[in-house]
């Protein structure tokens, strides 16, 4: 019986350590630039990275839709999942820098945990959009998670999915 192919080490490596370098980007990288002393740059960036974020997600699940074995498109979902976290994470962050936006929304870990929150459609109401703007961000946030990343997770699960019936199939055949 043939045994599966295993991943190769780069990818182990991708795995785990695209996910450290983004968050550790997001909690060292200075941010301060964003928010109500440069609001042009800010939205741009913001509207700039969400754009792109939705295209390249996009793509990799049109990949797996369409069974397109070319590149890693579960790798891809991952880290892009987590850019759209954490540029909503750092938009909210800006938001809270002008008074009236938020309640109790004060650090980096506080708008990542409202991001996270939010994206689970829990809310527990500890930080609480109270500005129109900061209510249509977190609205967009909320389709933007129910459309883009929720298309991703079906994706991703059809993939492995299929891949397990593969295998399943390859066995069978192989034991009969």
């Amino acid at each position: 019986m043939d045994k599966p192919p295993r991943a190769p080490l780069w990818l182990w490596l991708l795995l785990t350590g695209g996910p450290v370098l983004l968050f550790t980007a997001y909690f060292t990288l200075p941010l301060g630039t964003f928010g109500p002393h440069h609001p042009a740059l800010s939205w741009t960036v913001f509207v700039l990275l969400l754009t792109a974020t939705a295209g390249l997600l996009l793509r990799a699940i049109l990949s797996i839709w369409i069974e397109s074995r070319r590149g890693l498109p579960g790798l891809t979902i991952l880290l892009l999942s987590i850019v759209t976290l954490l540029v909503f994470s750092t938009c909210y962050l800006a938001l809270a820098r002008s008074p009236g936006h938020f309640s109790g929304l004060n650090t980096r870990i506080d708008a990542l945990y409202f991001t996270v929150i939010t994206a689970a459609t829990v809310g527990y109401g500890d930080i609480v959009p109270v500005s129109q703007t900061a209510r249509v961000i977190v609205m967009l946030q909320i389709l933007y998670t129910l459309i883009f990343l929720t298309a991703a997770a079906t994706a991703l699960g059809q993939r492995m999915r299929g891949q397990l019936d593969r295998r399943a199939h390859r066995r069978r055949d192989g034991s009969g």
